[in-house]
């Protein structure tokens, strides 16, 4: 009789197994034509009931072999803001860039680093507040991958004993950002986020403040000494991406039988709908591609 029951037991376990198991989902995707004109609506008509459903459109940023993508040859670029004032107005502030800074803010680390001046890439304050840098492209410091290097922005502020006194120099604002051959932006810091380290090589009596609102060495009178003080950033990754991203178009508590989505730009955009069945004991997916050539 024991045996029976174990028999039994064992039976409706089996059972039990076999009616949780994981289906893959039902799923198909079709549309009413592969062609058609950037700005017409494009129906994609489905059939089957997947419990949860991204849309991959396969334009810049949204491709589907992406999605798990987190490096790529990119164009890292800043722009700043500036305000001069005070004192005989000339240009004592340069921007600085090295790729084999090491990161310490101490006067021998910053000396044993190769840095570029890229003063003459950028536009600085006059006089007027809040003076717009322009783009300035940091992509010739990029090395190979393997290596790891970051790269490092700084201003460097130099001035002298004279009877005007010496300026008053604030970075307002910041940005640093890397920007994909596809044009995907992945932003990597602003002016809170910049990681700043100062560095005093002259005077202590005058240093850099640093805020998150803003980068400020403040002017001084006639009787100051010379002076010399860089602010370096923090070392930023040229290679650093955001992974391509997909749209939810449904979760398991929705019915769906259809998408709609207009394409901007002409090409041929490989469409990618990620279909998925999800429970407490597993889940299966699968893919349906669309091939769409757009044209203007």
């Amino acid at each position: 009789m024991r045996k029976v029951l174990y028999t039994l037991a064992a039976t409706m376990a089996l059972a039990a197994c076999q009616k949780d198991k994981v289906e893959m989902p039902d799923f198909e995707v079709q549309t009413a034509s592969l062609t058609y004109k950037a700005g017409d609506t494009v129906r994609f008509t489905f059939k089957g009931n997947p419990d949860n459903i991204t849309f991959f459109s396969g334009e810049p940023g949204h491709n589907y072999e992406f999605r798990k993508r987190t490096s790529a040859a990119n164009d890292l670029r800043v722009e700043f803001s500036t305000l001069v004032r005070s004192g005989l107005i000339y240009p004592n502030l340069q921007l600085m860039v090295s790729n084999n800074f090491n990161g310490k803010a101490t006067i021998a680390d910053v000396e044993a680093a190769t840095w570029t001046d890229l003063s003459d890439r950028a536009t600085f304050s006059t006089g007027a507040d809040n003076t717009p840098s322009g783009v300035i492209s940091l992509k010739e410091f990029t090395r190979p991958l393997k290596d790891s290097a970051l790269i490092y922005v700084a201003f460097r502020y130099t001035d002298y004993k004279k009877p005007e006194g010496q300026n008053l120099w604030a970075i307002r604002t910041f940005s640093a950002t890397n920007v994909s051959d596809e044009g995907i932006v992945t932003p990597l810091a602003v002016m809170s986020t910049g990681g700043w380290q100062a560095v005093d090589f002259k005077n202590p009596v005058r240093t850099w403040t640093i805020t998150s609102a803003q980068l400020l060495l403040s002017n001084s009178s006639a009787t100051v000494a010379d002076n010399e003080d860089w602010v370096i950033s923090k070392g930023f990754n040229p290679w650093q991406m955001v992974p391509d991203v997909g749209t939810a178009l449904k979760n398991i508590s929705t019915v769906l039988d259809g998408y709609s989505y207009a394409f901007k730009k002409p090409g041929t955009y490989k469409v990618v709908f990620d279909a998925s069945a999800v429970r407490y004991n597993g889940e299966k997916r699968l893919t349906r591609e669309i091939t769409l050539t757009i044209t203007p």
